[in-house]
Protein backbone atom coordinates (compact mmCIF):
# COMPACT_ATOMS: atom_id res chain seq x y z
CA UNK A 1 0.00 0.00 0.00
CA UNK A 2 2.77 2.43 0.90
CA UNK A 3 4.50 1.74 -2.41
CA UNK A 4 1.29 2.59 -4.26
CA UNK A 5 0.82 5.83 -2.29
CA UNK A 6 4.46 6.81 -2.82
CA UNK A 7 4.18 6.14 -6.55
CA UNK A 8 1.06 8.30 -6.73
CA UNK A 9 2.83 11.08 -4.83
CA UNK A 10 5.77 11.00 -7.25
CA UNK A 11 3.40 11.13 -10.19
CA UNK A 12 1.56 14.07 -8.61
CA UNK A 13 4.86 15.81 -8.11
CA UNK A 14 5.65 15.49 -11.80
CA UNK A 15 2.17 16.77 -12.67
CA UNK A 16 2.70 19.90 -10.58
CA UNK A 17 5.68 20.79 -12.81
CA UNK A 18 7.11 24.27 -12.46
CA UNK A 19 4.90 25.14 -9.52
CA UNK A 20 6.40 22.25 -7.55
CA UNK A 21 9.91 23.37 -8.54
CA UNK A 22 9.09 26.89 -7.32
CA UNK A 23 7.84 25.47 -4.02
CA UNK A 24 11.04 23.43 -3.55
CA UNK A 25 13.13 26.53 -4.34
CA UNK A 26 11.27 28.67 -1.79
CA UNK A 27 11.55 26.01 0.90
CA UNK A 28 15.28 25.70 0.17
CA UNK A 29 15.69 29.47 0.35
CA UNK A 30 13.80 29.83 3.64
CA UNK A 31 15.63 26.95 5.33
CA UNK A 32 19.03 28.04 3.98
CA UNK A 33 18.46 31.54 5.38
CA UNK A 34 17.34 30.12 8.71
CA UNK A 35 20.28 27.70 8.80
CA UNK A 36 22.76 30.48 7.98
CA UNK A 37 21.49 32.65 10.83
CA UNK A 38 21.49 29.58 13.06
CA UNK A 39 25.12 28.93 12.15
CA UNK A 40 26.09 32.54 12.83
CA UNK A 41 24.18 32.63 16.11
CA UNK A 42 25.76 29.40 17.40
CA UNK A 43 29.28 30.70 16.75
CA UNK A 44 28.45 34.01 18.41
CA UNK A 45 27.13 32.07 21.38
CA UNK A 46 30.41 30.17 21.54
CA UNK A 47 32.32 33.46 21.56
CA UNK A 48 30.13 34.86 24.34
CA UNK A 49 30.67 31.74 26.44
CA UNK A 50 34.45 32.02 26.02
CA UNK A 51 34.42 35.73 26.91
CA UNK A 52 32.36 35.09 30.02
CA UNK A 53 34.91 32.55 31.23
CA UNK A 54 37.59 35.27 31.06
CA UNK A 55 35.57 38.05 32.71
CA UNK A 56 37.22 39.59 35.77
CA UNK A 57 35.95 42.17 38.24
CA UNK A 58 38.74 44.20 39.83
CA UNK A 59 38.35 45.74 43.29
CA UNK A 60 40.97 48.45 43.87
CA UNK A 61 41.76 48.86 47.55
CA UNK A 62 42.28 52.12 49.43
CA UNK A 63 45.50 50.82 50.95
CA UNK A 64 47.66 47.70 50.81
CA UNK A 65 46.68 45.57 53.80
CA UNK A 66 48.99 43.22 55.69
CA UNK A 67 49.04 39.61 54.55
CA UNK A 68 46.64 38.40 57.27
CA UNK A 69 44.12 41.14 56.55
CA UNK A 70 44.41 40.52 52.78
CA UNK A 71 43.67 36.83 53.24
CA UNK A 72 40.71 37.58 55.52
CA UNK A 73 39.34 40.12 53.02
CA UNK A 74 39.72 37.69 50.12
CA UNK A 75 37.90 34.99 52.11
CA UNK A 76 35.10 37.42 52.97
CA UNK A 77 34.66 38.34 49.30
CA UNK A 78 34.82 34.69 48.24
CA UNK A 79 31.71 33.97 50.32
CA UNK A 80 29.69 36.64 48.51
CA UNK A 81 26.95 35.50 46.07
CA UNK A 82 28.10 35.53 42.46
CA UNK A 83 31.81 35.07 43.29
CA UNK A 84 33.58 31.96 41.98
CA UNK A 85 37.19 32.80 42.88
CA UNK A 86 39.25 35.64 44.40
CA UNK A 87 42.93 36.43 44.00
CA UNK A 88 44.75 39.12 45.92
CA UNK A 89 47.20 41.22 43.90
CA UNK A 90 49.67 43.28 45.89
CA UNK A 91 51.27 46.52 44.76
CA UNK A 92 54.57 44.78 43.93
CA UNK A 93 52.87 42.14 41.79
CA UNK A 94 50.82 44.82 40.02
CA UNK A 95 53.98 46.73 39.16
CA UNK A 96 55.64 43.55 37.89
CA UNK A 97 52.64 42.91 35.63
CA UNK A 98 52.92 46.47 34.33
CA UNK A 99 56.59 45.88 33.47
CA UNK A 100 55.61 42.76 31.48
CA UNK A 101 52.97 44.71 29.61
CA UNK A 102 55.40 47.53 28.79
CA UNK A 103 57.99 45.06 27.50
CA UNK A 104 60.99 46.93 26.13
CA UNK A 105 59.66 50.13 27.72
CA UNK A 106 59.71 48.60 31.22
CA UNK A 107 62.38 51.12 32.22
CA UNK A 108 59.60 53.70 32.46
CA UNK A 109 58.16 51.84 35.45
CA UNK A 110 61.57 51.61 37.08
CA UNK A 111 62.03 55.37 36.88
CA UNK A 112 58.92 56.07 38.98
CA UNK A 113 59.75 57.57 42.41
CA UNK A 114 57.29 55.20 44.10
CA UNK A 115 54.84 52.46 43.17
CA UNK A 116 51.61 54.28 42.16
CA UNK A 117 49.58 51.13 41.56
CA UNK A 118 47.01 50.11 44.19
CA UNK A 119 46.57 46.68 45.69
CA UNK A 120 43.52 44.89 44.32
CA UNK A 121 41.32 41.84 44.36
CA UNK A 122 40.88 40.00 41.06
CA UNK A 123 37.45 38.36 41.17
CA UNK A 124 36.16 35.67 38.83
CA UNK A 125 32.34 35.76 38.88
CA UNK A 126 30.10 32.73 38.65
CA UNK A 127 27.90 32.16 35.61
CA UNK A 128 25.07 34.01 37.34
CA UNK A 129 27.43 36.75 38.45
CA UNK A 130 28.57 37.28 34.85
CA UNK A 131 25.10 38.32 33.70
CA UNK A 132 24.10 41.98 33.52
CA UNK A 133 21.87 41.82 36.61
CA UNK A 134 24.30 39.59 38.51
CA UNK A 135 27.30 41.80 37.78
CA UNK A 136 25.43 44.93 38.89
CA UNK A 137 24.48 43.28 42.18
CA UNK A 138 28.04 42.04 42.65
CA UNK A 139 29.54 45.47 41.96
CA UNK A 140 27.10 47.01 44.46
CA UNK A 141 28.16 44.55 47.16
CA UNK A 142 31.86 45.05 46.44
CA UNK A 143 31.53 48.83 46.42
CA UNK A 144 29.98 48.68 49.89
CA UNK A 145 33.13 47.16 51.38
CA UNK A 146 35.00 49.67 53.58
CA UNK A 147 38.33 48.62 52.01
CA UNK A 148 37.10 49.36 48.46
CA UNK A 149 38.30 52.44 46.64
CA UNK A 150 36.93 51.61 43.17
CA UNK A 151 35.44 48.65 41.30
CA UNK A 152 36.39 48.08 37.68
CA UNK A 153 35.36 45.61 35.02
CA UNK A 154 31.83 44.38 34.48
CA UNK A 155 30.04 42.60 31.70
CA UNK A 156 27.65 45.23 30.36
CA UNK A 157 29.27 45.13 26.93
CA UNK A 158 29.00 41.34 26.83
CA UNK A 159 25.28 41.40 27.60
CA UNK A 160 24.83 43.95 24.84
CA UNK A 161 26.59 41.45 22.59
CA UNK A 162 24.21 38.70 23.75
CA UNK A 163 21.28 41.05 23.17
CA UNK A 164 22.51 41.59 19.61
CA UNK A 165 22.66 37.81 19.18
CA UNK A 166 19.01 37.53 20.26
CA UNK A 167 18.01 40.30 17.85
CA UNK A 168 19.86 38.49 15.06
CA UNK A 169 17.98 35.29 15.86
CA UNK A 170 14.62 37.12 15.89
CA UNK A 171 15.47 38.70 12.54
CA UNK A 172 16.32 35.26 11.18
CA UNK A 173 13.01 33.88 12.40
CA UNK A 174 11.19 36.79 10.74
CA UNK A 175 12.93 36.28 7.39
CA UNK A 176 12.45 32.53 7.61
CA UNK A 177 8.77 32.93 8.50
CA UNK A 178 8.10 35.17 5.48
CA UNK A 179 9.87 32.79 3.11
CA UNK A 180 8.24 29.77 4.76
CA UNK A 181 4.81 31.35 4.33
CA UNK A 182 5.50 31.89 0.64
CA UNK A 183 6.72 28.28 0.36
CA UNK A 184 3.58 26.93 2.04
CA UNK A 185 1.33 28.90 -0.31
CA UNK A 186 3.32 27.66 -3.32
CA UNK A 187 3.08 24.04 -2.17
CA UNK A 188 -0.64 24.59 -1.63
CA UNK A 189 -0.97 25.94 -5.17
CA UNK A 190 0.94 22.96 -6.57
CA UNK A 191 -1.34 20.57 -4.66
CA UNK A 192 -4.45 22.41 -5.84
CA UNK A 193 -3.18 22.05 -9.40
CA UNK A 194 -2.85 18.31 -8.91
CA UNK A 195 -6.35 18.20 -7.41
CA UNK A 196 -7.68 19.81 -10.54
CA UNK A 197 -5.82 17.41 -12.82
CA UNK A 198 -6.81 14.33 -10.82
CA UNK A 199 -10.43 15.20 -10.05
CA UNK A 200 -11.87 12.61 -12.46
CA UNK A 201 -9.43 9.93 -11.32
CA UNK A 202 -10.17 10.66 -7.66
CA UNK A 203 -13.91 10.48 -8.26
CA UNK A 204 -13.52 7.08 -9.92
CA UNK A 205 -11.44 5.85 -6.97
CA UNK A 206 -14.23 6.90 -4.61
CA UNK A 207 -16.87 5.19 -6.73
CA UNK A 208 -14.98 1.87 -6.61
CA UNK A 209 -14.79 2.11 -2.83
CA UNK A 210 -11.28 3.39 -2.19
CA UNK A 211 -10.90 4.82 1.33
CA UNK A 212 -10.69 8.60 1.54
CA UNK A 213 -7.18 8.48 3.01
CA UNK A 214 -5.99 6.48 0.00
CA UNK A 215 -7.41 9.17 -2.26
CA UNK A 216 -6.01 12.10 -0.29
CA UNK A 217 -2.78 10.81 1.23
CA UNK A 218 -0.72 11.06 -2.01
CA UNK A 219 -1.40 14.81 -1.99
CA UNK A 220 0.00 15.11 1.52
CA UNK A 221 3.00 12.95 0.61
CA UNK A 222 3.61 15.11 -2.44
CA UNK A 223 3.85 18.22 -0.29
CA UNK A 224 6.10 16.48 2.24
CA UNK A 225 8.41 15.29 -0.54
CA UNK A 226 8.73 18.84 -1.85
CA UNK A 227 9.62 20.02 1.66
CA UNK A 228 12.16 17.24 2.21
CA UNK A 229 13.84 17.86 -1.15
CA UNK A 230 13.99 21.58 -0.38
CA UNK A 231 15.51 20.90 3.05
CA UNK A 232 18.19 18.59 1.60
CA UNK A 233 19.09 21.21 -1.00
CA UNK A 234 19.29 23.91 1.70
CA UNK A 235 21.63 21.75 3.80
CA UNK A 236 23.92 21.13 0.82
CA UNK A 237 23.97 24.86 0.10
CA UNK A 238 25.00 25.52 3.70
CA UNK A 239 27.68 22.82 3.53
CA UNK A 240 29.06 24.30 0.28
CA UNK A 241 29.12 27.85 1.65
CA UNK A 242 30.77 26.67 4.87
CA UNK A 243 33.43 24.73 2.97
CA UNK A 244 34.19 27.67 0.66
CA UNK A 245 33.86 30.66 3.00
CA UNK A 246 34.81 29.08 6.33
CA UNK A 247 38.58 28.83 5.80
CA UNK A 248 38.65 32.39 4.42
CA UNK A 249 36.88 34.12 7.29
CA UNK A 250 38.12 31.88 10.12
CA UNK A 251 41.34 33.90 10.72
CA UNK A 252 39.34 37.12 10.98
CA UNK A 253 36.84 35.52 13.39
CA UNK A 254 39.69 34.12 15.48
CA UNK A 255 41.30 37.54 15.69
CA UNK A 256 38.12 39.47 16.56
CA UNK A 257 36.03 36.98 18.58
CA UNK A 258 38.67 34.61 19.91
CA UNK A 259 37.03 31.52 18.40
CA UNK A 260 39.72 29.02 17.45
CA UNK A 261 37.55 27.29 14.87
CA UNK A 262 34.18 27.93 13.26
CA UNK A 263 31.69 25.17 13.92
CA UNK A 264 29.05 23.88 11.54
CA UNK A 265 25.50 22.99 12.50
CA UNK A 266 25.18 20.07 14.87
CA UNK A 267 23.55 16.85 13.63
CA UNK A 268 20.43 17.71 15.65
CA UNK A 269 20.22 21.08 13.88
CA UNK A 270 20.52 19.39 10.47
CA UNK A 271 17.77 16.92 11.37
CA UNK A 272 15.62 19.81 12.62
CA UNK A 273 15.97 21.58 9.26
CA UNK A 274 14.94 18.42 7.43
CA UNK A 275 11.94 17.94 9.71
CA UNK A 276 11.01 21.61 9.32
CA UNK A 277 11.12 21.33 5.53
CA UNK A 278 9.01 18.18 5.55
CA UNK A 279 6.45 19.84 7.84
CA UNK A 280 6.35 22.96 5.67
CA UNK A 281 5.63 20.90 2.58
CA UNK A 282 3.07 18.76 4.42
CA UNK A 283 1.32 21.86 5.73
CA UNK A 284 1.08 23.23 2.21
CA UNK A 285 -0.44 19.94 1.07
CA UNK A 286 -2.95 19.99 3.93
CA UNK A 287 -4.01 23.54 3.16
CA UNK A 288 -5.04 22.48 -0.35
CA UNK A 289 -7.01 19.47 0.85
CA UNK A 290 -10.00 21.42 1.99
CA UNK A 291 -10.53 23.25 -1.29
CA UNK A 292 -13.63 22.21 -3.13
CA UNK A 293 -13.02 20.26 -6.26
CA UNK A 294 -14.22 21.93 -9.47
Amino acid sequence: MFGFLLGEALRDLRRAGRVAVSAIFLISLSLAALGAFWLLSSNLGQAIAQFRERVKVIVYLKREPPAAEANALAERVRRMPGVAAVRYVGKTEALGTLRQVLGKDAAVADSLPQNPLPASLEITPTEEGATLEGSRALVTRLSALPETDEVGGGVEWMDRFAHGQRLLWLFALGVGAVLAGAAILTVSTATALVLHVRRDEMEIMRLVGAPEHVVRLPLLLQGMMQGLIGAVLAIWVLIGCYAILGPRIEPLVTETLGITRLTFLRPLNVVSLMVAGTLLGGLGGLMARGRPEP
